[in-house]
Order: structure tokens, then C-alpha cells, then sequence
């Protein structure tokens, strides 16, 4: 958290960008957390950042300016075409910002992290805190059956590094995206969504399963992990998804979920 809060102000402020960022974390779960971090010299961090300079601002005597609530029907089309822009030369200027912050801290960053994917025949594809938990049933796994088990932690969800990802898994035998936020298309969860259609963009034969855990703060454990990657071993062999929408720890829950 404190290392992506660094880099998200000149991510933020750059001439290509002008975007916002926000920078999540799970609350109540590392948020209340007690744990020892490295910080950086105040200095280098902020010769890191520097000094933010627009180039338009309302107290500019020399350009005279109005900021409303909304854009007009007149721009609108173009002043989304222009965010998009900012969106897709984003990717670089992440890039970018990460590889000066490592130069400064010798910690390396990218848009996910990557763990057991070398030779990882069974991967969960997850966001947030529960990545931990995941490593450790990775390493369980591999050390009890010498099954090929993988973990993909999302770093960066917007702009959704999908030709990354449709890489990273192209390998794989069977993936299982977990969300621990829900939307209501009824057909699967964000990150779900984005995956599966990178997966698909990129014409991958992946057998693909989306899962919700936490929702509410819900505890998900080792063994949760465990029967994820149980089931994608089995999903890979059958090559049948019972259901695409399942929950983990769900009360009262179907056998096919978990």
C-alpha cells in the first residue's frame, strides 16, 4: 500500500494521464493490521513524486477558464474519447513510474504478480490481502502432491492489463477467477469479467471457473484454497463447469459449490 501510494501521484499527474488514482486496500483486514514496513527517506520520496505543475488552472490570470459539473452535449463524445486516450497511455506511464521506483528501493512492481506460474498447470487469478492465504494452499499443495499450483495477484485493475494476463495463464489447464465483489449482471463478478474476456480475446482454450469469497468480510481459508485448485484438477480432466457462479463458504451451499 505504501509503495503503490508513492507511485500513484506522478502516475496520476503525468502530461499523458491526468487521471485519477485510487489506491484500495481491504478494509478491516490489512487496514487493521499490524505489521513492520520499510519506508523510504523523506527526501527520496519526495524528489520521487516532485512537484505537481498544471499546465491549466482557474487561477490563471493568462487563461481565462470555467469548470462545471458536466460536460455539453457538444464535447462530451470527444472529452471521452480523450479519457480513453489518457487510460491507454497510462499503461506505459505505469511502467514507467514502476520502474523508477524500483532504481529507488530494489522493490519491483508490475500490473500483477506472478507465484508458482513457471510450470503452473492450476491457477487462481485474485485480487487483495487473500493472495497470502493463497500462497501458502500453493505451497501446500505442491509440497503434499507435487500438483502444478499457481497464484496471478492483480496489482493494476484499470487500465486491465488483459494481453498480460491471456499470457500469463496461456499455459495453464484450468483457472478460477475470485471476486470478492459482486455485480448484478448475474453472470459472474469484475474481475471475472475482464478475465474471461482476455481469455477470450486472445483465443485461449483455458478452462475458466468464477468464484465469490469474502463477501463481507466472510474469513476464507487454506483449505478453501485447497478445494478451488481440487476442483479446477477436475474441471481440466472433464472439461465441464457445473457452475460458473459459485460462492465459497456460501451457508446452506449446493454440493458443487465449495
Amino acid at each position: 500500500m505504501y509503495d503503490n501510494f508513492i507511485q500513484a501521484f506522478p502516475i496520476a499527474e503525468h502530461e499523458r494521464v491526468h487521471l485519477p488514482v485510487m489506491v484500495c486496500q481491504d478494509g478491516f483486514i490489512t487496514s487493521h493490521g499490524v505489521e513492520n514496513i520499510l519506508l523510504v527517506e523523506d527526501d527520496k520520496v519526495k524528489q520521487f513524486v516532485g512537484s505537481y505543475e498544471p499546465e491549466h488552472y482557474l487561477l490563471n490570470p493568462a487563461e481565462k477558464m470555467a469548470v462545471g459539473p458536466y460536460a455539453v452535449s457538444n464535447y462530451y463524445m470527444e472529452t471521452k474519447r480523450a479519457q480513453r486516450q489518457a487510460m491507454i497511455d497510462a499503461r506505459e506511464v505505469i511502467r514507467e513510474v514502476a520502474e523508477r521506483f524500483e532504481r529507488m528501493t530494489g522493490r519491483r512492481y508490475g500490473f500483477f504478480e506472478e507465484y508458482q506460474m513457471e510450470d503452473a498447470e492450476y491457477a487462481i487469478v485474485i485480487i487483495g490481502s487473500a493472495a497470502g492465504t493463497c500462497k501458502a494452499a500453493v505451497d501446500a499443495i505442491r509440497s503434499k502432491t507435487g500438483k502444478k499450483a499457481g497464484l496471478i495477484k492483480i496489482r493494476v485493475f484499470r487500465p486491465f492489463p488483459e494481453e498480460e494476463i491471456a499470457k500469463a495463464l496461456a499455459n495453464v489447464k484450468a483457472a478460477a477467477i475470485l471476486d470478492r465483489s459482486e455485480m448484478f449482471a448475474a453472470t459472474g463478478g469484475p474481475l471475472g469479467a475482464e478475465v474471461r474476456a482476455a481469455l477470450y480475446q486472445a483465443h485461449s482454450a483455458v478452462e475458466v471457473v468464477n468464484y465469490f469469497y469474502g463477501l463481507g468480510g466472510r474469513d476464507i481459508t487454506v483449505s478453501d484454497f485447497e478445494a478451488v485448485y481440487n476442483r479446477l484438477e477436475t474441471i481440466a480432466q472433464t472439461h465441464v463447469v457445473t457452475d460458473m457462479y459459485a460462492y465459497i463458504g456460501l451457508r446452506s451451499a449446493r454440493p458443487e459449490e465449495v
